[in-house]
């Protein structure tokens, strides 16, 4: 039975790319819009605030805040503290239920000598989202007191219809129908003709949208010049000087209110990419053939319907989630905004892939730069190639030992060595961390037993690098061991008494027998076992904890550190993308070149 033809797919690829573009990009420019607009409306009303701020500095301020609100119709009240005292609109001691003003005056006092001895860390305006919707804003005050203002409902931001987004999905369509009665049944003409219509159509709706967001913006932008001019009137007319209220919540200055609209030029952009995607996969009948599958096979499907959910809401949401927090700029003092205002590109890439230098030669010898990347990265590979190295080598060693039949109390050495695998790693680090004590530990004591003198390990890198090995290889070798004696028992004898027959020695049955029988369970091994020693977090972290100075850091620990040490997120998950990149990259290029997977 013939399948659609090529029109009807290509048809069918137009009106899906179509509404796949035209619906996210609605979605943006509403967003867009949106962010515009509590944007403006913040900035206006904190210069509201900062005037009423610049006005308490020339009279009492009940009086002061009285006959301000009175000509500001944009604030419907206002609250003034001092310590544990009401100012304005009334004088009196705070009441039990307005602790929350006390409690703000408090944590802004605190902001500001933050601030003023760290640098621009804290915010110093808080701002607060109401029902209605409105704003309320709050400003230190003197005395540890506050000031605080609560906005009139405030308007809705502008909307945008349906119809221009309808008419670019219907001309679209209507166009291809067109051509399509032209080319007929020819595939490359009406490939060509689909993402011509679609994507001429997707491009003038994606000019009009930024059209009109940027006219929203400069109306924005006369918005906020008229209030910054009526709260300067207001100003002067009761006393004060004007000043630069336009400012953020550290009370820095802001840039001028731009009418660009790059941001969203950029994703309206790719949602134009993503419905040609759509577009061709259908036209080309990946859709066709994906439900002609899974009609097919729908009762396995649906079998493993469960095992996908969970893949993806434990699996490929926060990975997903995490790839796209490595293009911001998120930390611990901007987590309130949303992504689209954290965006910074490839810029953490860049930070952390453009460290090339991490030696320089001082005056008092060389130094090495212990949080550059390069130095964590090599730290890393050697960390890696020494712990898989012993943990092989040590691993298959055991095993020809404990595969040797003739072996008294086999099973008993066989549980032995597999204790160290089966205790949780966690408590084997602090124990190895303990032994390794400079003062208390085994170690040192069983040294200054033959004469030497302690060591203090974690206060140079090697010395500190060998405590991390020597717990490493304690807990890796018995994995290795029990892969290697599970692929030595299904060896056949066979194969060794024929070797025997022939005159082979231990050795050369080892090389031709012993080897290649292993290889096909030892290469999938040592490339989990390179994975997760790698990504050894527990025995770095608890060990050595990086010391000293961070020299014996490996690359998740480090990206650990700059998510919960350093409060930065976006820069922390770019270095785990790129460890996600450096493994996969591994993987890949290991699996292709042993082809030990491939039978």
């Amino acid at each position: 039975m013939r399948g659609p033809s090529h029109r009807l797919r290509f048809g069918a690829g137009v009106a899906l790319g179509a509404v796949v573009g035209v619906w996210l990009a609605h979605g943006m420019v509403v967003q867009e819009q949106r962010d515009a607009a509590t944007d403006l409306e913040v900035r206006k009303a904190t210069v509201t605030l900062q005037a009423l701020e610049s006005l308490l500095q020339h009279g009492d301020p009940r009086e002061v805040a009285l006959g301000w609100r009175a000509k500001t119709p944009s604030v419907t009240q206002v609250r003034i503290t001092r310590g544990t005292q009401l100012v304005a609109p009334e004088s009196r001691r705070l009441l039990r239920e307005e602790k929350p003003l006390y409690d703000r005056g408090q944590r802004l006092a605190t902001a500001v000598q933050t601030n003023l001895e760290e640098g621009a860390r804290k915010a110093e305006i808080e701002v607060e989202w109401l029902p209605g919707p409105r704003l309320l804003l709050a400003a230190p005050y003197e005395d540890k007191g506050v000031v605080e203002i609560e906005t009139a409902p405030l308007p809705p931001p502008p909307s945008t219809g349906w119809l221009a987004f309808v008419l670019a999905l219907l001309g679209a369509v209507i166009a291809f129908a067109a051509l399509a009665l032209v080319f007929g049944e020819r595939r490359v003409q009406l490939s060509i003709a689909a993402a011509a219509v679609l994507g001429l159509a997707l491009l003038a709706l994606g000019r009009w949208s930024i059209a009109q967001v940027e006219d929203d913006r400069r109306a924005g932008a006369g918005a906020l010049t008229q209030r910054i001019d009526e709260q300067s009137a207001l100003v002067q007319s009761l006393g004060g000087a004007p000043g630069n209220w336009d400012v953020d919540e550290f009370r820095k200055p802001r840039p001028p209110l731009a009418a660009g609209a790059g941001r969203l030029r950029g994703a309206l952009l790719s949602a134009d990419l993503l419905a040609l995607v759509v577009l061709f996969l259908a036209g080309l009948g990946a859709f066709s053939r994906i439900g002609v599958e899974l009609r097919k096979n729908r009762q396995a499907y649906l079998y493993i319907a469960p095992a996908i959910l969970g893949m993806l809401l434990l699996v490929f949401y926060p990975f997903t989630y995490g790839i796209t927090l490595s293009f911001t700029d998120s930390n611990i003092y901007n987590t309130s905004k949303s992504i689209p205002e954290v965006w910074v590109g490839l810029r953490n890439y860049a930070e952390i892939l453009g460290q090339f230098s991490f030696v320089k030669r001082t005056e008092s010898g060389v130094v090495f730069n212990y949080l550059n990347f390069y130095w964590t990265l090599l730290f890393t590979i050697v960390w890696t190639v020494c712990n898989v190295a012993l943990g092989v080598s040590s691993g298959l060693f055991l095993a020809l030992i404990l595969n040797t039949r003739a072996l008294a109390l086999r099973p008993l050495y066989r549980v032995l060595l597999i204790l160290p695998w089966a205790l949780p790693t966690y408590i084997t680090a602090l124990i190895w961390k303990g032994m390794f004590h400079q003062q208390f530990g085994v170690i040192n004591q069983v040294l200054q037993v033959f004469g030497a003198s302690a060591i203090n390990w974690f206060d140079h890198p090697f010395t500190s690098f060998l405590a991390a090995w020597t717990t490493n290889a304690w807990l890796s070798f018995p994995f290795m061991m029990v892969v290697a004696l599970g692929a030595l028992q299904s060896i056949p004898a066979d194969l060794y008494e024929a070797a025997r027959v022939d005159g082979a020695s231990r050795w050369q049955q080892f090389r031709a027998i012993t080897l290649p029988s292993l290889r096909p369970a030892l290469v999938p091994a040592v490339i989990i076992s390179v994975v997760w020693t790698f990504n050894q977090f527990n025995v770095i972290f608890l060990v050595t904890g990086g010391d000293p100075s961070g020299s014996t850091e490996i690359l998740i620990t480090q990206a650990y550190k700059f998510a919960f040490e350093r409060y930065r997120y976006g820069y922390a998950a770019a270095y785990s993308t790129v460890i996600f990149g450096i493994l996969l990259v591994y993987g890949t290029i290991q699996n292709r070149l042993s082809k030990a997977t491939e039978a």
